[in-house]
């Protein structure tokens, strides 16, 4: 079935491939971004970690869950296709075009600008305003303001070279992906190593003061911490969505899904310890560029701009791995005739979405120049982890509704880690749907506009399939 819908994509991602994809996607800018704004928003050394932990262990039941989708229904789309299977196309519909116009382009956004971040402590230039602006609105107490940056369009040209390596095959991006998640593991585990043997920090940096918070104010800054955490863990995904591009996928899928959140874990869980061994906590949450503060603070300045270079490198991989199968939501979507038609088709030469691939470079680009990612992040993460829940309860509807299925993979631990993704995935909305109210309305906003569209391309799609 995924063999003649995705006709004309081919399996060229081996098992390296698919790996470095998983390990590429998650391993980004978050690592050395996030754990600052977890201690800012934690307050605890404890608690800072325990959210790490907490948004591993979700992450890695959510793969274990994953896991069986994709090597069962191993389709281009990923989540689109699972949910269309077990709940309908209107399921799947609402996720492809939340994903796509919001999730996708603030995912590549994030990251291009992440990398530009980094390129910021090398050349300050980058970060030298060229205009400020000033806009207000009705609903809004205060006005806006949006600064425009050199930042902006080099964000920009990094998302077009990427998309232009993957435009000429999903070998190439697959090759450049493994390529570059070597060189992120191996800075990563240099920051830990250089941290805990030339940091010259101290154990006492971890015996910070309690918070005064109540029992609910604790629980609530841990749920924050771990959101934020989750911001770093995203993208065990989106190897599903390259279902269809990947080699022997009953096997492939769920080894590269479930061993490679695994590996992220130990690692940021290590990465977190060091940081905070070499830094006080007061410091991390001050830190604009942590793991460049860390090797700063152990072996000088040469070796932290060396550093800096190696974190563009990460980013730069991340933001491979996001382009190459972010696209293949859009091109699902279009193929079946419920997106924008520009979207469709296969290249006939390189045998990628190409029409895919570009659209969705326009709209990451038109989102890093505005800068509205920044606001984003937090609204992406609710409004995925609306559809992971989605997603895992179709796995549980699927069981009862197609028995038969041939299922490669199974996952383990049924049904309570499903049950345990699924109530966690709840609470998290809920945190913050509390939390952050307007960010929180807006994504729902946009995902209901989607229905009107939806009804459109329905009955357009349906008008082309009837015999004339």
């Amino acid at each position: 079935m995924s063999e003649e819908r995705d006709r004309g994509l081919v399996r060229a991602l081996g098992p390296w491939s698919a790996a470095a994809i998983v390990v590429g996607m998650i391993i980004g800018t978050g690592i050395f971004i996030k754990p600052a704004d977890m201690a800012r928003e934690a307050g605890t050394v404890g608690l800072v970690t325990l959210a790490w932990v907490l948004g591993g262990v979700l992450s890695l039941f959510g793969a274990l869950c994953a896991a069986e989708l994709g090597a069962a229904i191993p389709e281009a789309g990923g989540t689109y296709a699972y949910l269309n299977r077990a709940f309908g196309p209107l399921w799947g519909y609402l996720f492809g075009w939340t994903y796509s116009i919001i999730g996708a382009p603030t995912s590549i956004a994030t990251l291009a600008a992440g990398l530009l971040v980094f390129a910021s402590f090398l050349f300050p230039v980058v970060a030298t305003p060229l205009s400020v602006f000033h806009f207000s609105l009705p609903f809004l107490h205060a006005p806006l303001h949006f600064t425009f940056t050199w930042a902006q369009p080099l964000a920009v040209a990094a998302i077009a070279l990427v998309t232009l390596v993957n435009y000429f095959g999903v070998k190439l991006g697959g090759q450049v992906q493994v390529a570059l998640t070597v060189v992120k593991i191996a800075a990563v585990l240099a920051v830990i190593l250089i941290g805990f043997f030339l940091g010259k920090g101290s154990v006492a940096n971890f015996h910070t003061a309690s918070n005064s918070l109540s029992h609910l104010g604790i629980a609530a800054a841990l749920l924050t911490a771990t959101a934020s955490g989750l911001w770093a863990y995203d993208g065990w995904i989106n190897l599903a969505f390259v279902g269809s591009e990947v080699k022997n996928p009953g096997r492939n899928i769920p080894l590269s899904m479930i061993f490679g959140v695994i590996a992220v874990c130990a690692i940021y869980t290590a990465m977190s310890t060091a940081c905070f061994y070499v830094l006080p906590i007061a410091e991390v949450a001050a830190s604009q560029h942590i793991a460049s503060d860390v090797v700063a603070r152990a072996t000088g300045a040469n070796a932290a701009t060396w550093m800096t270079i190696v974190m563009m490198i990460c980013a730069l991989g991340s933001l491979n791995s996001s382009i190459l199968t972010n696209a293949r939501v859009d091109y699902a979507m279009a193929r079946d005739g419920l997106f924008f038609r520009v979207a469709r088709g296969v290249h006939p030469r390189f045998r990628t979405p190409a029409n895919a691939l570009i659209f969705q470079g326009i709209l990451a680009s038109v989102m890093a120049l505005t800068g509205t990612f920044e606001s984003l992040s937090l609204l992406y993460i609710f409004l995925v982890w609306i559809f992971y829940g989605a997603q895992t309860a179709g796995l549980m509807v699927l069981r009862h509704k197609e028995p038969d299925m041939p299922r490669p993979y199974r996952t383990w631990g049924y049904p309570i880690v499903p049950v345990i993704f699924i109530l966690s995935a709840l609470a998290l909305t809920v945190v913050l749907l509390v939390e952050t109210p307007l960010r929180a309305m807006m994504g729902l906003a946009v995902m209901l506009a989607g229905l009107a569209l939806y009804t459109f391309w329905r009955r357009r799609a349906t008008s082309q399939r009837e015999p004339q």
